[in-house]
């Protein structure tokens, strides 16, 4: 019984999708308003427009077995609350007046967070490879929940 027990196992593990994941964002009641498919190495962006200046930031993201990891920022400009932080990642120009941190490099606690959808004149958006979904639009000052499952 023990052998068939652990063969039933091992065809279930080939049988899973190795480091296939979903990004998905939810509200506090458990709503689903996004799940976009993510690969193991692939990447996403969370992707916002500043609410002084107007230009759009990024927060880059990577599924890195199965875990979500920051791995760059975009910021056009030094405007209120943004910057670079001295040890986390490294600060170069991206040619356009803006710059890119580089190599953060941080896994994201337990894989998810919160994030409070801004107005439609922020945006806030998730965007893949192949697709973009605008949190705002679906839960404008509401609570999100994005989470790599």
């Amino acid at each position: 019984m023990r052998s068939f027990v652990a063969g039933g196992l091992f065809a279930l593990l080939l049988t899973a999708p190795v480091g296939a994941s979903e990004l998905t964002a939810r509200l506090d009641d458990g709503t689903e308003i996004a799940r976009l498919p993510v690969a193991q190495g692939a990447g996403w962006c969370v992707l916002w427009r500043h609410s002084v200046q107007g230009f759009e930031v990024a927060d880059c993201y990577e599924n890195r077995d199965g875990r979500m990891v920051l791995v760059k920022s975009h910021q056009p400009d030094f405007a209120a609350g943004l910057g670079h932080i001295p040890g986390r990642g490294r600060q170069v120009s991206d040619g356009e007046g803006g710059y890119w941190i580089l190599d953060i490099d941080e896994p994201v606690p337990g894989g998810a967070y919160v994030l409070r959808a801004g107005s439609m004149a922020v945006d806030h958006r998730l965007r893949t490879e192949d697709a973009e979904v605008s949190l705002s639009q679906q839960a404008e000052h509401r609570r999100v929940h994005i989470a790599l499952e």
